[in-house]
């Protein structure tokens, strides 16, 4: 059971991973990002979720420096965007990624969408060159750990059968109204870790009513319910904010519990039962 921001899930190779984490997407990089992310650490948060194409990576590397905190001590993911994908141009992004940060490693290093635009036909190819990349980093000590985000069952298992160190993580969309069940098995079947991006559904949460109603019986609020939903369910939830109130709320989960029929009423009432699935045409073929 978690009890605070630092206890953690543990990777198929042995990494601790802080169970929740403070998503970056769309976080400025100036002033107000760096402040964000230095006041979330000086809050507990020990995980920090960015990506170059959220193009914020000085401010994330800036309030991590002012936190204080060792590098050691604070779990940093990156992602491949698509136009990077492929061997030498993932070397090439990474080492662009760390030189911004003035960091020397990504805790987790992830692909950060499955198929490119313009690679509808060839995109199996394509992770397995930008794979190749990443296990290349691995083995150099530049990563600790692997993943992907946003794959399906059919993006990974093309990815399964050529890995020599299999993915450690998917990085999804996943909240009540997107619970993707099939992904999450498949998933946690395969030891994957699931991570939700999304978790609070763009703030849709808020008036999902059995999540409304669980959040009063424990005196929480809905989203606080939600991300309870998540850890308890094995996903780590990945919340975003620079607002220094919302970053406390998000990380306020662990006075509480979620007891078996909690989880089967929220289940029945508040999660949809549809396998839904958020799909971006230009960077996605189905």
């Amino acid at each position: 059971m978690f009890t605070s921001l630092q206890d953690c899930f543990v990777l198929s190779n042995g990494v601790k991973i802080p169970c929740v984490g403070l998503g970056t997407f769309s976080t400025p990089d100036d002033e107000v990002g760096a402040k964000a992310v230095e006041y979330a650490l000086r809050r507990g948060y020990r995980h920090v979720d960015s990506a170059e194409v959220y193009a914020n990576e000085p401010a994330v590397a800036e309030g991590i420096r002012r936190s204080g905190l060792d590098r050691k001590d604070v779990f940093l993911t990156g992602k491949v965007w698509n136009n990077h994908q492929g061997y030498e141009s993932t070397l090439t992004s990474v080492a662009d990624s760390l030189k911004r940060l003035k960091m020397d490693f990504f805790d987790l290093l992830l692909i950060h969408w499955p198929v490119s635009a313009g690679h509808q036909q060839d995109w199996a190819e394509l992770n397995r060159q930008t794979w190749r990349a990443m296990e290349k980093l691995y083995a150099d000590g530049a990563v600790r750990a692997l993943g992907v985000s946003n794959f399906m069952d059919y993006h990974l298992e093309p990815l399964l059968e050529f890995a020599s160190v299999a993915p450690m993580v998917n990085q999804i969309e996943l909240h009540p109204a997107c619970p993707q069940k099939k992904i999450v098995e498949f998933c946690k079947a395969h030891n994957i870790l699931p991570e939700a991006w999304a978790p609070l559904q763009r703030g849709g949460v808020f008036s999902n009513p059995a999540f409304v109603a669980m959040g009063k019986k424990y005196g929480k609020t809905a989203g606080q319910v939600a991300l309870r939903w998540l850890l308890q369910n094995g996903i780590c939830p990945l919340p975003k904010s620079v607002t220094p109130a919302r970053i406390d709320e998000n990380a306020d989960l662990f006075d509480f519990a979620l007891t078996e029929s909690d989880l089967a009423q929220l289940d029945a009432d508040g999660v949809s039962p549809t396998d839904n699935y958020h799909r971006d045409p230009h960077t996605t073929a189905f």
